[in-house]
């Protein structure tokens, strides 16, 4: 039997199943800070370990910022999906691993046929719109193959002097070139550019209409 909540810990769990319904992935520890004006992580912390406690939430042990609400229904569908949950990262950053745990915003939880088997995959958030004539816009969230290879015409993460992109990857003779879809913005040369690393593979793109 769940036990009583407190009533800030009922607006906070209220606030992570609306959240939820939103966006389809949970809020990180630091928007549920800033929602109530709780100074610290650690602060939060305690309120989602109690709701854990309860009986309320369940949280990832490798992760303290995936949360998920136990026994969650959606549009009055009693069914469980099959769904994955994979890792935000809100920026690809210099060395490895990618998915360590300071890169790492929050979770979002995809059915997984969409995803046709594919493991070892990330999240991230498209910042500008060099890709707009691919349909990758300015907001959206990629599913990325995290892998350090691809083929030609592949639309990648990549790693340029420590600043990540999201371009395609073309080659033609003996050059390669990260290209954008859009005219607005010039190709990468990064032919003999020993600081490009490829981080991964797109292989989705999701967007929220709000």
């Amino acid at each position: 039997m769940r036990k009583k909540l407190t009533q800030r810990q009922l607006e906070i769990l209220n606030f992570i199943e609306e959240f939820v319904e939103e966006y389809n992935y949970p809020p990180t520890y630091r928007q549920i800070g800033e929602k109530f004006n709780i100074a610290s992580t650690f602060g939060v912390k305690r309120h989602i370990d109690a709701l854990v406690k309860k009986g309320y939430l369940t949280t990832e042990s490798n992760s303290s910022r995936s949360i998920a609400v136990k026994g969650q229904k959606r549009n009055g569908d009693c069914k469980e999906n099959s769904t994955v949950s994979i890792p935000l990262i809100g920026r690809v950053a210099a060395g490895y691993p990618v998915l360590a745990e300071e890169n790492i915003e929050g979770q979002f939880n995809i059915d997984s046929a969409l995803l046709n088997n594919n493991t070892n995959l990330f999240g991230l958030k498209v910042r500008g719109d060099s890709m707009i004539n691919s349909g990758i816009f300015d907001g959206d969230l990629v599913i990325v193959k995290s892998q350090n290879y691809c083929n030609n015409g592949d639309i990648i993460v990549a790693l340029v002097e420590d600043e990540s992109t999201l371009k395609r990857y073309v080659k033609k003779g003996r050059k390669t070139f990260l290209m954008p879809e859009n005219p607005d913005f010039e190709p990468i040369d990064v032919t003999k550019n020993k600081n490009f690393h490829i981080v991964g593979k797109v292989i989705a793109v999701y967007r929220s209409f709000n």
